[in-house]
């Protein structure tokens, strides 16, 4: 059972983290420029070379993937605060309260969670204005995006996890998201794609965020519905797992032992 002192301390991160994120305006419209200059920039462009099967246009065909797009970075570069709350000693100050690093990590799970859907939030609006969409099936997409938010901050929280700097995590997460991105068949259909790259795609979590998004909003699916959420639910439980076992507050405070060489 969850006692109240653990739900206070997710509560605060969560608060802490938002409210951070609202300062920075430049990071919120960083993170929503990205998906609308693919949509609006190579979208159009697209729309006059490429036909997919199955929808009506590129734009309609993409307009899943970016929602996803949206969402996965929102999620994964809020990971980024574990980092920097390690490295400027805030970790110590927070891990004081005695509700222990399994609630810390959860707390900015759902911190993570909550920028994702706010991001994707704000494309997800922008659906009847490109696509066409019922309100059952914005209410579907919408679910959709909340578990894909939740996946994208828990495995960013896993690659922060160990790291010690703010630029050591820069460097690993953009290695990690632009592979996961364009193997997921966001832009473009997975299933095209060589075999060597068709089996890195199905190993890939976003390939069933993207392919769950689809099905929401009335697209084909390769998984279904019931595949595409165990995958994602699997991967969240196997990932925040990692991260509380590779989690090491103190790591950035230790000291060579005394006589080490040097």
């Amino acid at each position: 059972m969850i006692h109240v002192r653990h739900l206070a301390t997710i509560r605060a991160i969560v608060r802490r983290d938002l409210s951070r994120l609202f300062r920075q305006k430049s990071r919120i419209i960083g993170g929503l420029a990205r998906p609308f200059m693919w949509l609006l920039l190579v979208g159009s462009g697209y729309n006059a070379i490429a036909r997919v099967p199955g929808a009506a246009s590129y734009q309609e065909f993409v307009f899943p993937g970016l929602v996803v797009m949206a969402a996965l970075f929102g999620g994964m570069l809020t990971a980024m605060s574990t980092v920097y709350d390690r490295e400027f000693g805030m970790l110590r100050l927070m891990l004081a309260s005695p509700a222990g690093v399994p609630t810390l990590l959860a707390g900015r799970a759902v911190a993570a969670m909550a920028i994702g859907v706010i991001q994707g939030g704000v494309v997800l609006l922008c659906a009847p204005l490109l696509i066409t969409i019922t309100p059952d099936a914005f209410i579907a997409a919408a679910g959709a995006l909340v578990l894909t938010a939740l996946v994208s901050g828990v495995v960013g929280l896993m690659i922060a996890a160990p790291m010690q700097t703010l630029e050591n995590f820069a460097g690993i997460i953009n290695v990690v998201l632009f592979p996961m991105l364009f193997l997921s068949g966001a832009l473009y259909p997975a299933r095209e794609l060589p075999l060597v790259l068709h089996i890195a795609a199905r190993v890939n979590p976003v390939t069933y965020a993207v392919d769950l998004m689809r099905g929401a909003m009335g697209q084909r699916m390769e998984f279904g519905v019931g595949a595409s959420a165990a995958a994602l639910l699997g991967v969240t439980a196997v990932a925040f797992a990692l991260a509380v076992m590779l989690f090491d507050p103190e790591r950035r405070l230790r000291r060579a032992p005394a006589g080490a060489s040097r």
